[in-house]
């Protein structure tokens, strides 16, 4: 007999809007119609909680001192437990800058992990970008976009390749990211210096996304708009945001979300192994990081103080979007859950409370705070209701 849990008498976070005294009912691994009145498994009645879907982080580098770009099928599941813990139910691995061998056998690696369902994919941050906006990436390890070399990448992800960030600007950049389009690979603008108008090529080559939108590109100038008001204006391009309150003011956040909509925003983590985790020293592939007061900065080298991620989870970025920056709730839900699924081509089965889909979801209560996470009709975080 399959398994039924029905949680009930909580604010149910849906597509058409906030249902007041809502129930969801879970059967199996799949979100199941509410047809009936039955009497609920979980009570959530008089205490303010609210149910919304399972985060989705389509930029994310580790988490619980792992790191993805270890190559190391158990230290990635390390870091994919300790953000599920915090809400994110899919999630996409992200690398940073190497070697080309080094970053084939990472995605080998993570391959696997996404054919057993624990990953969404493979995102490929470097080493394809600017010497001039690398941020925490190494500079002497930079390359240019070359098709073939991006085309090794894509080929060693074994079908896991779902994003790719590059500059467009550099030799090699529009080809690379028409071979990635053609490929079902995202291509993404970021650690850019790329002009307004070079980016508007990039977006007709078949870009269609910023990575950590504001950061590691060009300020948006009055004379030399650059990447940011190209990539904001255009209806088919999602913006990446990391709302820790350290990448971004929140006048800015303001800004993306008054010009793009909640529908064309992804919050990401862009974390690296430090999140989850307390101050100290942790790798970020070949590099050192300090964090102090949870903030991540490379520790030496031609690149020492550039910040290096970030230690956010996505239930602080949903926490800080609704009582910081004052986002309605369904646009914060929209820009953790419904936005990147889409955009990663899961909402078919991930991104919203609806029937037949994935029984991904989070339990928060009346401060926004976690208190429940399920995933695939299992509890990662399962809520102690009194």
């Amino acid at each position: 007999m399959v398994e039924r849990t029905v949680l009930a008498g909580a604010r149910v976070v849906l597509p058409t809007g906030v249902v007041e005294d809502g129930r969801v009912t879970v059967e199996g691994r799949r979100i199941a119609a509410n047809e009936s009145a039955e009497q609920a498994t979980l009570d959530l009645s008089g205490k303010g909680y609210w149910i919304v879907p399972g985060f989705v982080d389509m930029h994310v580098h580790g988490g619980g001192g792992a790191s993805f770009s270890a190559g190391d099928p158990e230290e990635a599941l390390t870091a994919i437990r300790t953000h599920r813990a915090h809400g994110t139910t899919t999630m996409v691995a992200s690398t940073v800058t190497g070697d080309l061998d080094d970053l084939a056998r990472q995605a080998a690696a993570l391959s696997e992990l996404t054919e057993q369902g624990d990953l969404a994919g493979i995102h490929f941050e470097g080493p394809f970008i600017s010497p001039h906006r690398c941020g925490a990436h190494q500079p002497e390890l930079l390359r240019d976009p070359h098709p073939a070399d991006v085309r090794k990448l894509v080929d060693a992800a074994r079908g896991a390749a779902r994003m790719m960030t590059l500059a467009p600007e550099l030799a090699g950049g529009l080809e690379s990211v028409r071979l990635l389009a053609d490929h079902g690979v995202i291509a993404a603008v970021g650690h850019t210096d790329s002009s307004y108008e070079a980016t508007l090529d990039a977006i007709e080559a078949g870009a269609t996304v910023a990575t950590h939108l504001f950061n590691a590109m060009p300020s948006l100038m009055h004379r030399a708009p650059g990447p940011i008001a190209a990539l904001l204006e255009d209806d088919r391009v999602t913006v990446e945001l990391i709302n820790d309150g350290t990448h971004l003011h929140p006048a800015v956040l303001e800004l993306a979300f008054a010009r793009a909509g909640a529908d064309r925003v992804a919050f990401i983590t862009d974390a690296m192994g430090a999140a989850g985790m307390s101050d100290g020293m942790y790798p970020l592939g070949p590099m050192s990081v300090e964090v102090k007061d949870g903030v991540a900065r490379i520790a030496d080298g031609p690149t020492a103080g550039s910040i290096a991620g970030s230690t956010l989870t996505l239930d602080t970025a949903f926490k800080r979007a609704v009582t910081i920056d004052e986002l309605p709730v369904g646009d914060a839900v929209r820009a953790l859950s419904a936005t990147p699924a889409r955009l990663l081509g899961v909402a078919d089965r991930v991104g919203s409370l609806e029937p037949g889909k994935d029984a991904d979801l989070v339990i928060l209560d009346a401060s926004y705070d976690l208190v429940g996470v399920m995933r695939k009709g299992d509890w990662v975080v399962k809520p102690e209701v009194r």
